[in-house]
C-alpha cells in the first residue's frame, strides 16, 4: 500500500510531526510505501489547486492521511475537498482535532475514517486491514459511518514508546525545516503530562483513554519516557544527516517530572554533544539540582509556562494551581545556575480583567525572565476553558473559524475597552514590562504607554502599523546607550532581554 500524509501548516509556525514520523516508520517497517506533503507559508509552497491536485494524482496513494490541529481544520477541510477531486483513495484525519471533533469532521463528508489519539498500532492496523480486503470497522481508536450512523470505536492502549522504531526524518524536507527555523531543531524524550489544564487538550485525552480503558491515571501509563540511549543515538542521527543544526529543543510537556531521568539525559549528552538544548519544566518540577545539570550538560533555556500573573486566573480558569513566589523562585533558580529562562504567556483570558491582565505584565516586570512569548488564548473545543468560555457567551464563532494561530488576536469578546487594550498589549508587550519594571529604560516606555493608553480605536489602527519598526529603532538606540531592556526579537510575539540578543551577536 502507499499512503500519502498531508500535514496542513498554512499560517502559523512551522512544525514538525512527530506523530506522523513514528507511524511512517512503523508502516516502512511492515512492508508499505510512505509519501508527506506538508504545506507551509515559510516553505513557500501553498499551493493552487491545480498544483495540488496534480500532485496528488502522480503520488497515486491508496490512503490519504491527514494530521490536523484545531486551529488548521479550516485549511485541511479545503485540503481535504480537492483530494475528493483528484483521488478515490480514501481520507483518513488523525492529530489532536480527531480527537476534539471526531463527529464534526466525520459529519463534513471529507473524510472517510478518524483515527484517534496515539495512533501508531492503530492506523497500522487499519492499513493492514485496508490492504487485505478485511472489515475495519472493528478497529479500535477508528471513527467512521456506518448505515447513516456515526460509530466510534474505544481506545486502544497507549503504545510503548521504548517498542518504536526511530523516527523516519526522510519523508520531511527535513533539511529545509532547520534552515527556516534558523537551525532549531525539535526532539521529544517522553510523551504525556501530569496535569489538566483546563485549556489544553490533555485532560480531555486522558478522561477519554480512562474511560474506555476502565483504569486509573496510574494504570494508563500516561507519562512515557523513551530510552535515554535512543534519544542519544537519534541526536547523533541528525547531527551525521543534517547540517547548521544549532540548537536542539526539547517539545516534551514536561522534560523536568523526573529528577533521575533529568540527571541521566545530561550525563549522556555531556558525552555526546557540545550543541547547546532548550527544555519545558514546571515550577514545581524544577530545583537546585534539575538547574546543575542542565547547567552542566550546555541546557542555554528553560521554559516555563506562567499563562498569567494573575493567581485568581490560575486557579480559577486555568487549574493552573501555582503560587506568583514559587513562580519568582523556580525563575531566581534558572539563573542562579546561568540558565536563560522562557515564559509562556496568555492575554485574553476568560474572565479576565484589567488587572489580571496587568498583574501578568508586573510579574515579567518584577521576575525579569530572560525572555516570555504571548498569544492569545484559544478555547479549543472538548476542554474545560471552551465550556467556561461558552458559558461566559464570550465565544466569537465567527472569528474563532476564521484563526488559523493565536498570535493575531483574540476570538473572545470582552467589550471593546478591553478588547482594544488587548490589541495594545499582544502587540507591545515588552513595552508594557519595560514600563513597569526596576529597568533603567522604564520611566520612557512609562511615558509611550500612558500615551498609546489614550489611543482611541481609530488612532491605535492609524499609528499601530509602524510600532513594530519603532520598537526596533529603540532598542538599537538603548544598545548603543548600553541601557537594558526588553524588546520585540526573533518574532513578533516574543519579548527578549538586551543581555541575551546583545551577547548572541
Amino acid at each position: 500500500m502507499k499512503i500519502l500524509f498531508i500535514y496542513p501548516n498554512e499560517g502559523s509556525q512551522l512544525g514538525f510531526n512527530y506523530g506522523v514520523a513514528h507511524i511512517a516508520a512503523i508502516l516502512k517497517k511492515a512492508g508499505h510505501k510512505v509519501e508527506l506533503v506538508q504545506f507551509s507559508g515559510e516553505m513557500g509552497n501553498l499551493p493552487s489547486k491545480d498544483e495540488f491536485c496534480k500532485e496528488i494524482k502522480q503520488s497515486a496513494p491508496d490512503i490519504v492521511g491527514f494530521s490536523v490541529v484545531t486551529n488548521q481544520w479550516p485549511y485541511a477541510k479545503k485540503l481535504a475537498a480537492w483530494v475528493r477531486d483528484a483521488t478515490d483513495a480514501p481520507i483518513v484525519c488523525g492529530g489532536i482535532h480527531a480527537m476534539a471533533s471526531a463527529r464534526e469532521i466525520l459529519q463534513s463528508g471529507l473524510f472517510d475514517y478518524i483515527v484517534r489519539g496515539e495512533a501508531e498500532e492503530a492506523f497500522l492496523e487499519f492499513v493492514e486491514k485496508f490492504a487485505g480486503a478485511e472489515n475495519v470497522q472493528t478497529v479500535r481508536n477508528l471513527g467512521l459511518i456506518k448505515d447513516g450512523e456515526i460509530l466510534i470505536n474505544p481506545m486502544r492502549p497507549l503504545p510503548d514508546v521504548k517498542k518504536l522504531p526511530p523516527k523516519d526524518y526522510n519523508i520531511f524536507d527535513f533539511q529545509k525545516i532547520i534552515d527556516a527555523k534558523n537551525g532549531w531543531v525539535g526532539l521529544m524524550g517522553s510523551r504525556g503530562c501530569p496535569f489538566s489544564c483546563t485549556y489544553c487538550f490533555n485532560h480531555q485525552v486522558v478522561a477519554q483513554y480512562r474511560k474506555d480503558l476502565n483504569c486509573s491515571f496510574k494504570q494508563l501509563n500516561y507519562i512515557r519516557h523513551f530510552d535515554v540511549k535512543d534519544v542519544i543515538n537519534e541526536i547523533k542521527y541528525l547531527v551525521k544527516n543534517y547540517k547548521n543544526i544549532k540548537m536542539f529543543i526539547f517539545d516534551d510537556d514536561l522534560f523536568t517530572f523526573y529528577k533521575d531521568y533529568v540527571k541521566d539525559f545530561c550525563r549522556e549528552y555531556k558525552k555526546t554533544s557540545d550543541i547547546p538544548f532548550v527544555v519545558n519544566a514546571h515550577v514545581g518540577f524544577f530545583d537546585k539540582d534539575r538547574a546543575r545539570f542542565l547547567s552542566e550538560a550546555n541546557c542555554k533555556i528553560v521554559k516555563f509556562g506562567v499563562e498569567s500573573g494573575s493567581e485568581r486566573i490560575r486557579e480559577k480558569v486555568l487549574h493552573r494551581r501555582m503560587k506568583n513566589a514559587k513562580i519568582i523562585n523556580a525563575i531566581e533558580t534558572a539563573h542562579s545556575y546561568g540558565l536563560h529562562t522562557s515564559i509562556f504567556l496568555m492575554i485574553g483570558l476568560p474572565d479576565e480583567t484589567y488587572d489580571d491582565l496587568m498583574a501578568t505584565i508586573t510579574l515579567m516586570s518584577k521576575t525579569v525572565p530572560g525572555r516570555y512569548r504571548w498569544s492569545f488564548f484559544y478555547p479549543f473545543p472538548g476542554t474545560k476553558a471552551y465550556d467556561f468560555s461558552f458559558k461566559l457567551k464570550t465565544i466569537n464563532s465567527d472569528k474563532m473559524a476564521k484563526m488559523s494561530n493565536f498570535t493575531q488576536g483574540s476570538c473572545l469578546d470582552f467589550g471593546h475597552e478591553h478588547n482594544l487594550l488587548l490589541k495594545k498589549v499582544g502587540l507591545l508587550m515588552p513595552w508594557f514590562v519595560n514600563a513597569y519594571s526596576s529597568l533603567p529604560v522604564a520611566d520612557f516606555y512609562r511615558n509611550k504607554i500612558e500615551t498609546i493608553l489614550q489611543y482611541d480605536a481609530s488612532k491605535w489602527e492609524a499609528e499601530s502599523e509602524n510600532l513594530f519598526n519603532e520598537d526596533k529603532a529603540l532598542s538599537n538606540n538603548f544598545v548603543k546607550k548600553g541601557l537594558r531592556h526588553y524588546a520585540i526579537k526573533y518574532n513578533p510575539f516574543m519579548g527578549v532581554i538586551s543581555d541575551y540578543f546583545v551577547s548572541e551577536n
